[in-house]
């Protein structure tokens, strides 16, 4: 069954100018697209369970075990600035 597309109000939604070859052209292609979407609605798929991903998937993360932190001085080794053992940083706020 053919599908009717406006490919003016398309084209006008996606900011494009069409010339009147490319209308028909995509006309055509646009039907055949919407008619393969409703082919794949007509799937049998009562027995199939609604799955957001097609392959079952699993957490790929190590586990979260603490772990010794690296000392301060190591940190701040190449900091180009350093105060009260903490990274100096430009102050940035704006005043009006």
């Amino acid at each position: 069954m053919p599908v009717e597309i406006d490919i003016e109000h398309v084209a006008r939604l996606a900011r494009l100018e069409l010339t009147a070859e490319e209308k028909e052209r995509l006309r055509a292609q646009l039907g055949l697209i919407l008619e393969h979407a409703a082919k794949v609605g007509e799937v049998a798929t009562a027995e199939v369970p609604p799955t957001a991903w097609a392959i079952p998937r699993v957490n790929v993360l190590r586990p979260d075990e603490p772990t010794p932190s690296l000392p301060v001085e190591e940190v701040l080794a190449n900091a180009p600035e350093v105060e009260d053992d903490r990274f100096k940083v430009p102050k940035i706020v704006e005043v009006e």
